[in-house]
């Protein structure tokens, strides 16, 4: 009874024009000075054939309907479930559900895509963070009185670990808390180096840094973790020898005197999960950070580049220099 009324509504107007024909070509039959059965028979003839085509027209009605609804239970629903179109509109329709199913898989593909790429990352992250929180325990049950230090150091890997992973949470969220104001770079730039000085100071490496003087149109907080990550980078592959922080025009630059990247891994570096020679030497490597730092770099509107030589370091340079800001 659904299916009827549905059809009764959809097709109003064909059967009003119907009626309205019937009633007018009896009427004429009539007036014209035809018998009375002549008019009825007409009117009749025409009435049957009319509620044929009615007849059929809902038919094919209620196998659309029907076809449509067994699709719609689908999870996975292609044009070619789809009852054939009647008509160039059936057509237009059956186009834009073709459109909306691919517009689907693509969504569905990324979404997934998305997905695998943040599981494969945790799973990453949770053997990582373990490290610092079994050197910790093994610490306390070994050394409990003099740990405080050592205690210190893992648990800034820690914080590190977490601090990452929330960003690379953030960076993709819609709600991601982009605020652009022009800043003082040396004020970022101290404030990043103070919360390595204790790494700086464990690991002897000198520190060489002046002022810049530098205004910079950006996001101090990701400007920040950028030039954090690269301080930790460079701390991790330097053994000996120092750290340089220097400007050359509106580019910042961060060098060190470490181990170097090969070359045939500095086009690779900024990839995602790309650690190289280095990174699998060291096994704490995740290949997240430098990835991290080019998509934010990227969302900033700045540029990074790298160079570096085997054995002598590694030069990162960031430019700064934007007469007009790109955003993503």
């Amino acid at each position: 009874m659904k299916t009827v009324l549905a059809w009764l509504k959809a097709r109003m107007g064909a059967i009003i024009l119907f009626s309205g024909l019937i009633l007018i070509f009896s009427a004429v039959v009539w007036l014209s000075g035809a018998a009375g059965i002549l008019a009825r028979y007409t009117a009749l003839l025409c009435t049957a054939l009319a509620l044929s085509v009615a007849l059929a027209d809902l038919r094919r009605f209620a196998l659309r309907h029907r076809h449509l609804s067994d699709a719609l239970k689908s999870i996975c629903v292609s044009d070619e479930q789809l009852p054939p179109p009647g008509d160039l509109i059936g057509e237009d329709y059956t186009r834009l559900i073709r459109v909306l199913g691919e517009e689907k898989n693509r969504a569905a593909g990324a979404m997934d895509l998305r997905r695998r790429e943040t599981e494969d990352y945790f799973t990453l992250w949770a053997h990582q963070i373990k490290t610092p929180i079994a050197a910790m325990r093994l610490i306390l049950q070994t050394r409990p009185e003099n740990s405080a230090g050592e205690l210190s150091q893992e648990l800034f890997r820690v914080e590190q670990y977490v601090e990452m992973v929330l960003n690379y949470l953030r960076l993709d969220s819609d709600s991601t808390d982009f605020v652009f104001r022009t800043c003082d770079l040396d004020g970022i730039i101290r404030q990043c180096v103070r919360k390595y000085a204790k790494q700086f100071i464990r690991r002897k490496i000198s520190l060489e840094y002046e002022g810049t003087a530098l205004q910079v149109l950006t996001d101090e907080k990701w400007l920040s973790f950028v030039i954090e990550q690269l301080l930790s980078n460079a701390l991790k592959y330097t053994n000996t020898g120092s750290i340089r922080i220097f400007t050359r025009g509106e580019t910042l630059v961060i060098e060190d005197t470490g181990i170097g990247i090969a070359p045939e891994d500095l086009p690779r570096v900024f990839e995602k999960g790309y650690t190289g020679y280095n990174g699998r030497t060291d096994k704490k490597a995740t290949g997240i950070g430098l990835y991290l730092c080019k998509r934010i770099l990227q969302k900033l509107g700045h540029e990074i580049s790298i160079s570096s030589v085997v054995g002598q370091g590694t030069s990162v340079s960031i430019d700064l220099s934007r007469e007009v800001l790109r955003v993503e």
